[in-house]
């Protein structure tokens, strides 16, 4: 089921998100006993570093995993990872080793296959489902490191895939795909500016085929929180 949620503005967007991550936590823990969230970066990066420290929440209880990561040193700009570890960790009582994070030092093909044994021993078994999955969505529309056009879009046998042809710099990535992506009982995209628009327009309105609107969970829902002006041609 898709949502759509219009708010006046990005700040908004950061209100409306810690709202829903803060039920959606709590439900998945009193429920399970644990949150089990999947991060992306850019603008993402910097509403979830405003949105979480207001976010009332048993801390302890969340695994955070990555929805896709740049194969880069952890103390690089383009790590998703050492970004999350410098701004957001020290605002809210997360650890570290709460993470599941890339391995360091190998290739792309060598941190899918590590990233997805990690999520396997995370998840105690085959089926990763993650209670949240917070996206981004570039302005060629695509989402976690699936870009249009590209093969990994119909990739259906591997949970956690290896890029090395990213079109978006640097061009080693790992990424979730369509299997685990559709398996999240929620999914969210916060979008701001009216340079999202048409990409929105496209996706919501036109239904085109393009990434982001691949993102239809089978048993669960999908959000877009969108202030005015990524909205304005709906």
């Amino acid at each position: 089921m898709t949502t759509i949620i219009k708010v006046a503005n990005e700040q908004e967007i950061i209100t409306k998100l810690g709202t829903y991550i803060e039920k959606i936590s709590n439900d998945a823990i009193n429920n399970r006993g644990a949150f089990y969230v999947g991060l992306s970066g850019g603008s993402v990066v910097k509403y979830l570093c405003e949105s979480l420290p207001r976010v009332n929440t048993d801390w302890s209880k969340w695994v955070l995993a990555f929805c896709d990561e740049r194969v880069v040193p952890e103390d690089s700009e383009d790590s998703t990872f050492g970004t999350y570890d410098k701004q957001l960790v020290p605002k809210t009582d997360l650890k570290r080793s709460q993470f599941i994070a890339i391995k360091q030092g190998v290739t792309a093909e060598e941190a899918a296959i590590d990233y997805t044994e990690k999520l396997r021993k995370a998840f105690k078994g085959d089926d990763f489902k993650f209670d949240l999955l917070l996206l981004g969505m570039g302005p060629d529309g695509h989402t976690c490191s699936l870009f249009p056009g590209h093969p990994l879009l119909d990739e259906v046998d591997l949970k956690v895939a290896a890029i090395t042809d990213s079109p978006k710099p640097p061009p080693e990535r790992v990424t979730l795909t369509y299997p685990v992506i559709n398996n999240a009982r929620n999914c969210i995209f916060a979008i701001s500016g009216s340079g999202k628009a048409d990409m929105v327009k496209r996706i919501l309105k036109d239904k085109e085929d393009l990434p982001a609107g691949r993102v239809n969970p089978v048993s669960g829902s999908v959000y877009w929180i969108v202030d005015n002006a990524a909205a304005k041609h709906l």
